[in-house]
């Protein structure tokens, strides 16, 4: 120090520690000849005593006017040193870049104007402080003094042309601490980073590409600034880094993809278009680096199918068409159950649409995949049960498809009929809304002969009667009315004669039991007239019920329909069809309060009420009836039971199923006169 002392005139050092800059920038003039002269004789360690000197008594002095002299001295000293100045960076740098902290804004400014001076010396070997260089400018960069703010933007702009000329730029070191910066929400800073990334990655020799996941997410974070500027410059280094992407030949799509996903699902539009726009890309590009990650990557794209902003869809649509083109091999990690759950999950999705495209790609993997899927079936069954309450018909028809799909193998078709009936029992609003859809689809995709009988045997045995009553009515009136079953009626019109029509009558019947007006409409399908007449007989007044009418009432309504014109037609030949109007009449019967003024033309003694027994194909009418009026008695017993238990909790819940008026209604009069105009128009003939 005393060295220093003697080397540096008293009045030197008095004028740079003054408030007056003039006088501090000549005293710096004066210690750059000095430092120069001892350069010139080589004379070193008395030029570390000088720059030891300003750096202690001045740089770290708790006076201002100390510290700025000490900055601008240091710059001198640099100046003064020029080509031997690397050997003293380390005692030169430190202290500037010290001084950047400062509490007193003129003092970080005479310090970006020090280094400034030192950096444009020294050039390429001031590139080993780097990184604290880099980190002092990117704290300064949001400094809240605008003259500090300009001159580090100086600064800022020296070091990057440093950087971009030298061969000692280390990337591996820098990029930690830039991904360590990346989620600064200073816009000032974000401005200095991408500035930095930009300039970065168009030096040839550095691959910014390669380490482009450690900050990728920060640029897609910087997308939503509040800044239009901002979200513009990440824009463009986004969108030059994926035309780098698709032009080399080597890229971690891996890493990038995860990143990806989780910006697909943003708030902000802007930056799930951007992220489902590289997604696009990536499944172009990405090979097989990509196949661990598709169940990601899908888990992403059908949450954008439904987005509120249509660019956004039409390259989600795109992007799901070209993921489920791809054919990836299990073998090679494509995990199936991980896409199935993926699909499975987006089942519950609020949109339509995203809903649409998780079954396509549940009928996509069971057709290709078919033996991983129902390896995994269990984990799915329930929830595409239960997604056939979807509000959407569109929805439910291709759900009905993937059960169809799943179904084509015995154990698989018997487990959804019995999954289905179940799900039916618990949720008769499905049955009543979407019953009928859901049959007739399944017939259409499942054999209806094949569905019918299955679902039979399931309800002969049911043990909820009430249930089972329900069931058997819907399943009777889709028979009845709907086209895509014409083939089974016309083979149950052929019970008769034919062997197979036979077999699906006595199955059907088993079940049919449940309901007598379902029995009768089978009957009268199956132009089986005179059992239908004896089972009009063996029903007591307890079958006579508000339920019975209603029902007897839509079959009355369906005999006016096409289906039944084969029936109506028949009537023309009373002597021939004396079964068909017993049975008829029997129906009339049973409506309450109707004249008939037609009178009697009927030509058969009681004792022909009765079933013969066996008559053309081997059915055993006799059995058939026994079995009718037995399950119509279980049904009896079910009422009473039923009955019993209300009357035993509740004297007003009783009341109210003894209401006269709601045991006796019958239906309206004008659906009643249907069957005494049809009749009479067969006595007329």
């Amino acid at each position: 120090m005393a060295d220093a002392l003697s080397i540096i005139p008293a009045a030197v050092l008095r004028n740079l520690a003054d408030k007056l800059y003039e006088k501090r920038k000549n005293a710096a003039l004066e210690i750059e000849g000095i430092v120069k002269q001892l350069a010139a004789s080589g004379d070193h360690d008395r030029i570390t005593s000088v720059i030891n000197l300003l750096t202690t008594e001045f740089t770290y002095s708790p006076q201002a006017n100390h510290r700025k002299g000490g900055l601008i001295g240091l710059a001198a000293a640099t100046v003064g040193l020029t080509m031997e100045a690397a050997q003293h960076l380390e005692q030169i740098v430190p202290p500037v870049l010290n001084s950047f902290s400062d509490q007193d804004s003129r003092v970080r400014y005479y310090a970006c104007e020090a280094l400034y001076n030192i950096a444009k010396v020294v050039r390429g070997d001031f590139i080993v402080f780097f990184n604290q260089i880099f980190d002092a400018l990117c704290k300064l960069s949001a400094d809240s003094d605008a003259n500090v703010q300009s001159a580090a933007h100086l600064l800022d702009r020296l070091v990057k042309d440093i950087v971009t000329e030298s061969d000692q730029f280390s990337i591996e070191e820098f990029i930690p601490l830039l991904r360590e910066r990346m989620n600064v929400l200073n816009p000032y800073v974000r401005q200095f980073l991408v500035g930095w990334i930009t300039v970065l990655d168009s030096v040839p020799d550095i691959d910014m590409l390669g380490f482009l996941p450690d900050f990728l997410d920060g640029l897609f974070n910087m997308l939503s600034d509040s800044s239009h500027e901002i979200r513009q410059q990440a824009d463009s280094a986004l969108s030059e880094f994926l035309q780098e992407i698709k032009n080399s030949p080597s890229v971690d799509y891996g890493r990038m993809a995860e990143i990806l996903v989780q910006r697909a699902g943003s708030p902000d539009e802007f930056t799930r278009l951007t992220a489902i726009t590289w997604i696009n890309e990536f499944v172009k590009l990405g090979g097989d680096q990509l196949v661990p990650y598709y169940a990601d990557i899908l888990g992403a794209i059908l949450p954008c199918i439904s987005d509120k902003e249509e660019k956004i869809r039409v390259v989600a649509r795109e992007t799901n068409e070209e993921l489920r083109a791809i054919r990836a091999d299990p073998a090679e990690g494509f995990d199936v159950g991980a896409i199935l759950s993926i699909a499975r999950r987006q089942l519950s999705n609020e949109w339509e649409a995203t809903r649409i495209e998780a079954l396509h790609w549940i009928g996509t993997l069971l057709a290709r995949y078919r033996a991983e899927v129902l390896s995994v079936l269990d984990d799915i069954f329930d929830t595409l049960l239960k997604a056939l309450s979807d509000p959407s018909d569109e929805v439910v028809l291709l759900v009905l498809d993937v059960h169809a799909c799943i179904a084509r193998d015995a154990p698989q078709f018997r487990q959804l009929v019995v999954f289905l009936v179940h799900k039916f029992r618990i949720d008769h609003s499905l049955l009543e809304k979407r019953g009928a859809l859901i049959i007739r689809r399944l017939c259409v995709l499942l054999d209806a002969e094949r569905v019918y009988l299955e679902l039979s045997t399931i309800l002969e045995g049911e043990a909820d009667l009430d249930f089972a009553s329900i069931m058997v009515q819907a399943l009777n009136l889709i028979l009845l009315t709907s086209s895509e079953l014409a083939e089974l009626r016309a083979l149950l019109k052929q019970s008769m004669v034919n062997p197979a029509g036979k077999d699906l009558f006595v199955s059907l019947y088993s079940s049919w039991c449940h309901s007598p007006t379902a029995t009768i409409s089978l009957c009268l399908l199956t132009q089986a007239y005179q059992h239908a007449s004896s089972v009009i007989q063996s029903l007591v007044e307890e079958d006579i019920n508000v339920k019975f009418l209603v029902q007897l009432d839509k079959l009355i309504r369906l005999l006016e329909t096409p289906i039944f014109s084969y029936l109506r037609l028949q009537l023309l030949e009373p002597g021939r069809y004396i079964w068909l109007l017993k049975a008829l009449y029997g129906l009339l019967m049973l409506l309450p309060q109707v004249h008939i003024s037609g009178g009697s033309h009927s030509t058969e003694d009681g004792d022909n009420n009765q079933d013969t027994g066996i008559v053309p194909n081997g059915i055993n009418f006799m059995v058939r009836l026994q079995q009718f009026e037995h399950m119509q008695h279980q049904h009896r017993m079910h009422t009473k039971s039923q009955l019993q238990a209300r009357h035993s909790t509740s004297s007003t819940i009783s009341q109210e199923v003894q209401r006269p008026e709601e045991q006796q209604r019958p239906p309206p009069v004008q659906d009643l006169s249907r069957l005494e105009r049809l009749m009479t128009a067969t006595f007329i003939s």
